[in-house]
């Protein structure tokens, strides 16, 4: 991302064209170190962000509707108090450093005063300050002063630049000439490490452009140009960096500012995207850790009870044999009639009883064992049911795509009592997430979100249409309205396709997805959401497909 003085004196001036004589309606801080102004220009209304995280600092206009806390932070009530209906005198750069200043004159009710707004965009550095007269008022990010502080930033003391670079300032034309006299074989790594305001995506676009003649007057040509052609460049539907001059299948926008916001809208809504995922697979995960583990107790259980039947044959043994037994014995070999082939069979005795106490004891071991296997039965089933369905929305968390996805998700888990609800003060109540919908030939074909959306689909459809599902794996279930129509094989394996990528079908080879009418699709009673048996039916080979392109 080249948020280097190159591409921010063009925001700048892009700003300072559309802001100038502007008023500040409004001040929000809806991130923590993220400023929002909303900003009356005279024809229309525009938010201005001021970002000073280390991985998205930037000044740029955005339309974004993104929430703000209950309670503002101290530093957003501070602008609120000096910023409130101030005039927008103008937007510029400090100098030749990576620092944006805001100009505004603030009224009171007896004075006027000029107060200045300056973003410095410097990576992990990044800060918004606050001066009026070359005193700091406050600032997002304070320093306190002590002994290893080379530069305080707290109210009251002078503000003062960050301490400048070892590098030539590009504006100085002699001292340009002079460090470029000499060639030098990295001549791209040789601009950013020694000329002043430039990245190193700059400094190689600069060498790529040059056409022959005096470099140095390339340049200096090439920085303080206006020429502006605003672009994002992207890989794999992922927005990688956006640049002022156009790269060779980039995105193109009309404004800086709208592929700062594109770029830094698709880049925050992949953490939040990946921030989500994570918080839904460790709850699932911690559900299916707690079910895996009851099963393996269950079914220790009825390892331990496997032997049932042997001890009913072993007191039904000595009970048949007890004249030829007596108390005192330690064991005894007794022919096992149970076998087809006479064998002995060998039992311990606890001397201490009688022949018939000990058979007693056999038979109680065996009714003890034969009523914990009917217990564990359905209780096996019960968790096993519940590791499935725990398995289901695993699947569904990693095929998840967007937001919506991750939201139908979050619903369905919070139905489940796997997540805790949200404290509901403040908080307004999204819209409800619809079905994935796609057309093809004519047809509409939806697919289920969550195991919630999976019911109801089969469900709210025709018993004519026809439902899909990929077998033996977990998927979305997706059903093609007919409305009397013969599907087309194009449709059906469209549609299957979608079943695939929405699965935990692993190897991205072709998978069984099995589909029917929707009137023979059934759920039993009492089962999780999203388990339905199905009769009738056929098999068809499909890949995963992307169902946006």
């Amino acid at each position: 991302m080249p948020q280097d003085t190159f591409t921010l004196r063009l925001i700048a001036k892009e700003l300072d064209e559309t802001l100038r004589g502007g008023r500040i309606n409004r001040v929000n801080q809806p991130a923590k170190e993220e400023l929002a102004l909303i900003i009356y220009t005279g024809k229309r209304t525009l938010k201005l962000t001021l970002n000073a995280n280390a991985s998205e600092c930037g000044v740029y206009f955005t339309d974004d509707e993104r929430e703000n806390p209950l309670v503002a932070p101290n530093f957003c009530m501070l602008l609120r108090k000096h910023l409130t209906g101030a005039e927008i005198l103008g937007v510029s750069l400090d100098g030749f450093e990576r620092i944006v200043v805001l100009r505004v004159k603030c009224f009171s009710d007896f004075s006027e005063t000029v107060r200045e707004l300056r973003a410095e965009i410097m990576g992990k550095y990044s800060n918004l300050i606050l001066v009026e007269n070359g005193t700091v008022l406050g600032a997002l990010k304070t320093t306190m002063l002590d002994e290893n502080c080379k530069r305080a930033i707290l109210p009251g003391v002078k503000y003062v630049l960050p301490s400048p670079q070892d590098k030539v300032n590009p504006a100085d034309k002699a001292a340009l000439s002079a460090l470029l006299s000499t060639p030098h074989d990295d001549l791209p790594r040789f601009l950013f490490l020694n000329v002043a305001g430039l990245a190193p995506c700059t400094a190689e676009q600069i060498v790529n452009s040059y056409r022959g003649g005096d470099f140095a007057e390339h340049v200096y040509g090439y920085i303080f140009s206006d020429e502006i052609s605003p672009c994002v460049a992207e890989r794999n539907g992922e927005a990688t960096d956006f640049f002022a001059r156009f790269q060779e299948g980039a995105l193109p926008f009309p404004t800086l500012s709208a592929a700062q916001s594109y770029y830094y809208n698709k880049k925050r809504g992949r953490k939040l995207l990946e921030s989500e995922r994570r918080k839904l697979t460790a709850a699932v995960n911690t559900v299916k850790k707690k079910a895996e583990k009851r099963l393996s107790q269950i079914r220790e259980k009825q390892r331990e009870c496997a032997t049932c039947e042997e001890n009913r044959i072993k007191g039904e043994l000595l009970t048949a044999n007890l004249y030829a037994l007596s108390r005192g014995m330690k064991s005894c070999a007794l022919v096992n009639f149970y076998d087809e082939n006479g064998a002995t069979l060998k039992i311990v005795l606890d001397e201490t009883l009688s022949p018939s106490q000990n058979a007693q004891n056999y038979f109680k071991k065996y009714r003890k064992q034969k009523r914990a296997l009917e217990v564990l039965a359905p209780q096996e089933e019960e968790t096993s049911a519940e590791l499935d369905y725990a398995e289901s929305l695993s699947a569904a968390v990693s095929a998840a795509e967007n937001t919506d996805d991750l939201r139908a998700l979050e619903e369905e888990l919070l139905a489940a009592g796997m997540l805790k609800p949200p404290k509901e003060r403040g908080r307004k109540k999204p819209p409800e997430v619809e079905f994935r919908q796609y057309e093809r030939k004519g047809f509409l074909i939806r697919a289920g979100r969550n195991n919630l959306q999976n019911d109801r689909l089969v469900r709210t459809s025709s018993p004519e249409d026809i439902w899909l599902h990929t077998q033996k794996y977990h998927s979305c279930h997706v059903v093609i309205e007919t409305r009397g129509r013969e599907v087309p094989d194009e449709v059906l394996l469209f549609a299957a396709g979608v079943c695939v990528r929405y699965s935990d079908a692993k190897g991205g080879g072709k998978t069984p997805v099995d589909h029917c009418k929707v009137k023979y699709v059934k759920k039993p009673p009492k089962t999780k959401a999203g388990f339905v048996i199905y009769t009738d039916y056929q098999t068809i080979l499909a890949e995963p497909i992307d169902p946006n392109n």
